[in-house]
């Protein structure tokens, strides 16, 4: 099996320009005009909007990777990083702190060079304790292959499926500048065309012993916010790659194994853009449909504990609330949720489900109507 690293013209990648015209400028349409919406919103509920967006990127982009981290802690963790004020903030584990250290460095700092050491730090980040799990691991410097000829694997033990080898360590310097290089120097190519190039670029290379594809995201997503010349994240292309992720392994292979032109990779890479701004709708929907709740009761004494358990119903709580679930959600006492309950239940804000005794649940009064967030 010949790889792309392994051929005589690579890097020197190609791609049928006609090909992609429509679907970029699909790209391009829906970029502007999502954000013209999200302009139009107002300050609120576009900083909604932002956590929102970035929360679903950093939890997702370590999902494709098999690891599972607590929603509230990355939510947190981005809020502070923003100086964000709201309310339940929990503190966060230091490999959340860390992956959010790296996303927010670059699509907050998108404008700055993406160097040698700076790759370096958001790897350190990644691996705070310096290990993968429970296997040491070369933090903050390319991998050595000491273990042997990095591949990338999937499936269990015994039955793994091979997707490609990537190239061995002593060319490693060389490739990584070159590539560090093209992205800084070359600019007679379109960001959005650029930041799937470099993605793939990146992940042929796979200079890290892991974190190989959290970093090639947070690598396309910096050039994603340069096609923008925007801080503020609207759409989070690591949320679709989550939903198509046995496709985009598998374009990732055949990729691998082909020639130089990448121009179906650079295809699927396009159409999977456009689906991540198409899901962005959602979004949008979410945070109206927080801002006109929020509206709506306004002019109602709130407090702290009704607030944060109304926020954490609005951003997508799992399962039925109960009075025992809202006692554990704002740290009281049973009779102290039971009263808070019953207290938005007068005013409309809750309803009470029929089911009684135990299996009493509430559930938010949602209204309608446009609205700005306070």
């Amino acid at each position: 099996m010949t790889y792309i690293h392994e051929r005589p013209e690579w890097p020197i990648f190609e791609w049928q320009a006609d090909g992609l015209t429509a679907p970029l400028a699909n790209v391009r349409h829906r970029q502007g005009r999502l954000i013209g919406r999200m302009e139009g919103l107002g300050f609120s509920l576009r900083k909604e909007a932002v956590l929102h967006t970035l929360t679903e990127d950093v939890l997702k982009s370590s999902e494709i990777e098999g690891e599972q981290l607590d929603k509230e802690q990355v939510r947190s963790s981005i809020a502070r990083r923003l100086g964000m004020d709201i309310a339940g903030l929990i503190p966060a584990e230091r490999n959340v702190e860390g992956v959010v250290e790296m996303m927010l460095d670059a699509t907050q700092n998108y404008s700055e060079p993406l160097t040698e050491e700076r790759l370096f730090a958001w790897h350190a980040s990644l691996f705070p304790t310096g290990r993968s799990g429970m296997t040491k691991i070369i933090v903050g410097g390319w991998r050595d292959d000491a273990s042997g000829t990095m591949q990338v694997v999937s499936g269990p033990i015994g039955r793994e499926r091979v997707h490609y080898e990537a190239p061995a360590a002593p060319r490693l310097p060389a490739e990584m500048a070159a590539l560090l290089y093209w992205m800084e120097h070359e600019t007679g190519i379109d960001p959005v065309i650029k930041a799937g190039l470099a993605h793939l670029w990146f992940v042929t290379i796979h200079p890290f012993e892991d974190g190989n594809g959290r970093i090639a995201r947070a690598i396309a997503d910096l050039y994603l916010a340069r096609s923008e010349q925007s801080q503020q994240r609207f759409y989070s292309m690591s949320s679709q790659i989550r939903a198509e992720r046995n496709r985009y392994y598998d374009m990732l292979e055949a990729t691998q194994k082909g020639g130089l032109d990448v121009t179906e990779w650079l295809r699927w890479f396009l159409d999977c853009l456009e689906r991540a701004i198409v899901r962005a709708e959602e979004t949008l929907a979410s945070v109206m449909e927080k801002a006109r709740l929020w509206d709506a009761i306004k002019g109602h004494p709130i407090s702290e504990r009704q607030r944060l358990v109304i926020n954490r119903l609005l951003d997508g709580f799992e399962g039925k609330l109960t009075s025992s679930k809202w006692a554990k959600l704002a740290k009281c006492s049973q009779d102290t949720a039971a009263r808070d309950i019953d207290d938005l239940v007068k005013r409309g804000i809750l309803v009470r489900s029929e089911a009684g005794g135990r299996s009493t649940s509430y559930t938010l009064v949602m209204p309608v109507g446009d609205a700005e967030a306070p």
